[in-house]
């Protein structure tokens, strides 16, 4: 994961780029579309019970919900791809 030099800095030799269709795209793109799936199950299932009458400023939560899932899918996802 770290160069064998005295500095500690990433190498960029472990982030792989992914084909998909031709197209060659960034570990994040992936993150971001896993994370978009579990966002919009997320707020399904919290409309269907309700809990949204609990949030002041639905849009923001939705960012907020959004971010730190797709924060969490990078975190958790990073130590799986590494």
């Amino acid at each position: 994961m770290f160069n064998q030099g005295s500095n500690m800095t990433p190498s960029l030799a472990v982030f792989h780029t992914v084909e998909f269709l031709g197209f060659y795209l960034p570990p994040l793109a992936l993150w971001a579309g896993g994370a978009l799936v579990v966002f919009l199950f997320a707020r399904w299932l919290l409309e269907r019970l309700g809990l949204y009458r609990f949030v002041w400023h639905r849009s923001l939560f939705n960012i907020a919900l959004y971010l730190l899932l797709m924060g969490g899918i990078v975190y958790f996802g990073n130590l799986a791809w590494l």
